[in-house]
């Protein structure tokens, strides 16, 4: 999907953020995306780094409006916290449902992350 949910194409600036962020991804995205790419889960559609009005998504399913958000030792702040609560908020009044997990969690459960995400599905 090339447009935002208001149907206007992301602004460059924003694409160009989200190619630089999939380029940099950590070792935890990457290890998501490589059991959620090519429809593996529930044969769900998920991009990576996907604009949505200000804000880049780690993973989004267009059909299940979920955006999955990792998060890692640096969102434990509270400055971060208070800005992931504003994104998620923003996003939920989009209509998404937002799930969070910490880059622990998918190296260390990964079937336990990919079963709570199936269960949004």
């Amino acid at each position: 999907m090339n447009e935002s949910p208001a149907g206007e194409p992301p602004p460059l600036l924003t694409r160009d953020r989200a190619r630089k962020l999939r380029r940099a991804a950590a070792d935890a995205e990457n290890k998501l995306w490589a059991r959620l790419r090519n429809r593996q889960l529930e044969g769900a559609k998920f991009r990576r780094q996907h604009s949505i009005g200000p804000y880049i998504a780690d993973f989004f399913c267009l059909e299940a409006r979920l955006v999955i958000e990792l998060d890692g030792g640096q969102h434990d702040e509270q400055t971060r916290r208070e800005a992931d609560e504003r994104r998620t908020r923003y996003l939920q009044a989009q209509g998404y449902t937002v799930l969070r997990f910490w880059n622990s969690e998918v190296s260390e459960d990964m079937d336990g992350v990919l079963e709570a995400i199936a269960g949004h599905l």
